[in-house]
């Protein structure tokens, strides 16, 4: 890699926010959810959740095989599966839908570590979704159209997330655990290893100071002899 494109990685992950994602309630539309996914990329999501059927998760790879490079989308086919972990991790959950009890977008905290909640198209969030937000939101509107696409709304809410943690210096200082960052950037540096390595069930390789791999000869070679470190093996061997 150039110094440049080592330089683009880490300052685009010392930005990434871990406390922050979406989750989608079977949104099956793939334009709607790769529109979601470049939107999630663009202010720092490092996943999102999406709770969408078999078929409908293979035709969505199909279609946004460019923003999954930089963002991981974890699929579920219930919601519940998809909210555990959040719950688990105290994220608070911020549900899009318009009503008598919504609360103005701008006036939550989205400094704290927050699950936005997405529903479908036409249906909005399921009543199981309702049940389960702590927030309800809904976004002003003065014209004749009573609701917004989803990649919009979802748009429209992110950039606020993302203007209260830039205010509140979120993104000034990498967040995310060390083990992670270095296996995204060896993801994202060498995505031709990355596939070799999963295919293989292979450890990545150690990278130099410069961003490449470190005696890649002596690795390949390893490799050959069918002696490269897999996963789950230890990393002292």
């Amino acid at each position: 890699m150039t110094p440049e494109r080592v330089e683009r990685l880490r300052q685009v992950l010392d930005r990434r926010q871990p406390d922050l994602t979406v989750v989608t309630d079977f949104v099956h539309k793939q334009r709607n959810l790769s529109a979601i996914v470049r939107v999630c990329d663009a202010v720092g999501i490092m996943g999102i959740h999406a709770v969408l059927g078999e078929e409908d998760y293979q035709a969505f790879r199909g279609t946004a095989m460019g923003s999954h490079h930089w963002v991981e989308v974890f699929d579920y086919t219930s919601l519940d599966r998809a909210l555990a972990p959040l719950c688990a991790a105290n994220f608070q959950l911020v549900g899009a839908h318009p009503g008598k009890d919504s609360r103005d977008y701008r006036e939550v905290d989205y400094t704290r570590p927050t699950a936005i909640l997405l529903g479908a198209e036409r249906q909005g969030l399921s009543d199981e979704s309702r049940s389960r937000v702590d927030v309800p939101v809904s976004i002003p509107m003065v014209g004749m159209v009573g609701s917004l696409n989803v990649s919009v709304a979802c748009g429209i809410l992110l950039v606020e997330a993302q203007r209260q943690r830039q205010l509140a210096g979120l993104y000034d200082h990498r967040r995310m655990d060390n083990a992670t960052y270095q296996r995204l950037f060896f993801e994202w540096g060498h995505p031709q290893v990355r596939d070799f390595c999963r295919a293989r069930d292979l450890r990545y390789p150690m990278l130099n100071g410069e961003g490449e791999i470190d005696d890649p000869s002596s690795w390949y070679a390893s490799v050959r002899a069918g002696t490269a470190a897999r996963w789950g093996e230890r990393a002292d061997g």
